[in-house]
């Protein structure tokens, strides 16, 4: 019984601790989408590491010694427990991401990870040593079903009920308990030995077979080959996937952990009886949503695109991880079976995650999965079996038409995503790129992602007329239209194309925060809002939040959150902790502005949950501009959040004449850095 709960909470804690963690630190990193897929790199070379210790112990060391061994690594882990990522691992603003992602989760997470990694691996090898009377490949499936409870329960309950500490307690607890279940089924297992009482005998590895057995063949390097590419097909399609919706909605646990859970649900199908994999059934439908998805790349109309994807995702995965199935080994290679999953896993993901952002400059890497998805399927349609060969010709015409089809798609895909773009930049907090518009006035567009997030008039007379989101009507226009004369301080969290700036006026100090250098030396370069402002200015790269935690209070007049992670506002931005950060800096009238114009998030009920925590008064402008010709054609429709401690200075009539209070649901609600629920925030009706 111990085999099969420890395999099962295992598998449970090693995919728990996955969005656990990798939410702890999303804020520490811009809230970016590179964070999940980092995080991700981690995880699955840290299971590679898991499989290859499982199976150099289980080919190198008596059962004695990998028993006393393994207890040992076991109880100093538990004894680093709990997982609380230490506060020191925050970047200051100049660093690496990815290699500081990598190291504190290494420093956090790594060893306990690493020993759970290997629990299905060992104890599998244990369990066919001890009874050999079935093979122990439906192990693997139920390993898998509990990382999808886990997954699956992560945004929907424990998010929702538990904060980040109270999970990493509990995880930390379950930790202890696998580690005891683990040395206890060790020691059954050496004491159901017959051989073990000769500590100095070198036992054979696990599994090989009685004398009387046929030989049992080996591993030749087209099979390990297909083991790793299917396996690499699989995990790469994945993290496209995710980076494709994160990009566009917004960087959350629950937009992780959906695409993983269909991952997961089909290695759960695939290997818990060969019955449910049909390859006649599932390669066409492969072949078909790989043409959709391709067809469909460069679509911002994720109503259509998520349920595509979805069905997309499952059935490539489904392809890739039958094949797998079809092809496990004897038992007697079951550790090197497993070695070589985690091996193709890790490459998919360090190719999408790590050597992605650094080959190219763009947002290629979904387009290039799904052709060499379909490149496998063309090689899987000609593969020589039994099963297929009266059908192997028409296969193979078939697997090279959707090869052409998925191809053509997807370079019309990246010619309609560089066409006309003049400035394209990546780092790991996305793509940027501008292009040049002529319709009704000549205007420059930043793009982040597949979002477009304002610009430039380009005409000389027009370069500083507030266009897009920051027109006069808007609530950022009829803010500082209320002001003062007198000179301003300004602060703005998300630099953009400096179009803010539009409203910067003599006398004025404006301070913009700015985490990604692409944004920065686009808006340097492409436009000239922060050349021509009459205010002087400064440039804070950095994670706007961390930024100001660091600094003396700013006084500011106003204090502008405008930074965005696909089209959201970070959620970090919008806690408890940030407000009370952003409140600091604040002058006594001063004004927060939220940028709450968004297609799938609501934040009007959390922003005003949390002015009413501060004894502040909240209304929201939406503005809703004629598109006519001209310039006036580049006004937006936004919305947009003031709140000011001083109600006087929201009740001017120009602010008051566009605006409205925002009602909050009773019992919405406040976020904390310890407690963000993302299902709350979504519009659930389109």
């Amino acid at each position: 019984m111990f085999y099969f709960l420890a395999i099962f909470i295992s598998a449970f804690l090693i995919f728990l601790v996955q969005p656990l963690l990798a939410k702890q630190i999303l804020p520490w990193f811009g809230g970016s989408a590179a964070v999940w897929g980092t995080c991700l790199v981690f995880f699955q070379t840290a299971l590679l590491a898991g499989y290859a210790y499982a199976d150099v112990l289980t080919r190198w060391l008596t059962l004695r010694a990998q028993v006393i061994l393994h207890s040992a690594l076991l109880v100093a882990a538990a004894w680093a427990m709990p997982i609380i990522v230490d506060p020191s691992w925050r970047p200051e603003g100049d660093e690496s991401p990815i290699m500081r992602i990598l190291g504190l989760l290494a420093a956090t997470i790594g060893l306990p990870y690493f020993l759970l990694a290997s629990t299905t691996p060992l104890i599998g090898a244990w369990y066919w040593r001890r009874f050999r009377t079935q093979a122990p490949y439906r192990l693997f499936a139920l390993s898998n079903l509990a990382s999808l409870l886990a997954l699956l329960g992560f945004p929907f309950l424990i998010e929702p009920l538990m904060g980040n500490r109270e999970t990493a307690i509990v995880w930390s607890v379950l930790f202890g308990i696998v580690a005891i279940m683990c040395i206890t089924t060790g020691y059954q297992t050496l004491r159901a030995d017959p051989s073990s009482a000769d500590v100095t005998h070198r036992h054979p590895p696990p599994g090989t077979p009685d004398p009387a057995d046929p030989p049992v063949p080996p591993i030749g390097a087209a099979r390990w080959f297909a083991w790793i590419g299917l396996s690499a097909i699989g995990s790469a399609i994945l993290l496209a996937v995710t980076g494709h919706l994160t990009q566009n909605i917004s960087s959350a646990p629950l937009l992780w952990v959906v695409p993983l859970s269909i991952y997961l649900i089909t290695f759960i199908i695939c290997f818990d009886h060969p019955r449910w994999y049909q390859r006649r059934l599932m390669l066409p439908l492969a072949a078909t949503m790989l043409a959709a998805m391709a067809w469909l790349s460069d679509s911002l109309a994720l109503g259509i695109v998520s349920p595509v994807y979805a069905l997309g995702l499952f059935s490539v995965c489904m392809a890739c991880h039958g094949e797998l199935a079809a092809r496990r080994p004897h038992p007697t290679h079951l550790t090197a079976f497993y070695l070589s999953i985690a091996a193709g896993g890790a490459l998919g993901s360090v190719l999408i995650a790590i050597a992605a952002p650094i080959l190219f400059d763009g947002y290629y890497e979904l387009q290039l999965v799904l052709i060499a998805s379909a490149v496998a399927g063309l090689l899987l349609s000609l593969e020589r079996r039994p099963d297929t060969t009266p059908y192997r010709a028409a296969a193979g015409s078939l697997g090279v038409l959707v090869l052409a089809v998925v191809g053509s798609l997807s370079w019309q895909g990246i010619a309609y995503y560089t066409d006309g773009v003049r400035f394209m930049e990546r780092d790991f907090y996305g793509v940027v790129r501008t292009k040049d518009h002529a319709i009704g006035a000549d205007f420059r567009s930043l793009i982040h992602g597949g979002i477009s997030h304002g610009g430039q008039l380009l005409a000389e007379d027009f370069q500083m007329t507030p266009s897009s989101y920051f027109g006069p009507t808007s609530g950022y226009g009829r803010l500082f239209a209320s002001l003062p004369a007198q000179p301003r301080r300004v602060g703005i969290v998300g630099l953009g194309a400096g179009a803010l700036a539009a409203y910067a006026r003599p006398g004025d100090h404006w301070v913009f925060y700015e985490i990604s250098p692409a944004v920065i030396r686009a808006a340097n370069r492409e436009f000239t809002f922060l050349d021509k402002m009459p205010a002087t200015h400064e440039v804070v790269l950095g994670d706007g939040r961390l930024a100001l935690a660091r600094e003396n209070s700013r006084q500011f007049d106003v204090l502008a959150l405008d930074a965005f992670s696909g089209d959201s506002i970070p959620t970090h931005l919008i806690t408890r902790e940030a407000m009370d950060i952003y409140v600091r800096h604040l002058k006594p009238d001063g004004v927060i502005v939220f940028q709450a114009t968004n297609r799938f998030v609501d934040l009007l009920p959390l922003t005003q949950r949390l002015a009413e925590s501060f004894g502040m008064t909240a209304v929201l402008v939406s503005d809703s501009p004629r598109f006519d010709h001209g310039p006036l054609y580049w006004l937006a429709s936004t919305d947009q959040v003031l709140m000011s401690r001083d109600p006087a200075r929201l009740s001017a009539e120009i602010i008051r004449s566009g605006s409205r209070p925002i009602i909050a649901p009773p019992g919405y609600p406040v976020f904390t850095d310890d407690y963000i629920n993302l299902l709350r925030l979504l519009k659930w009706k389109p």
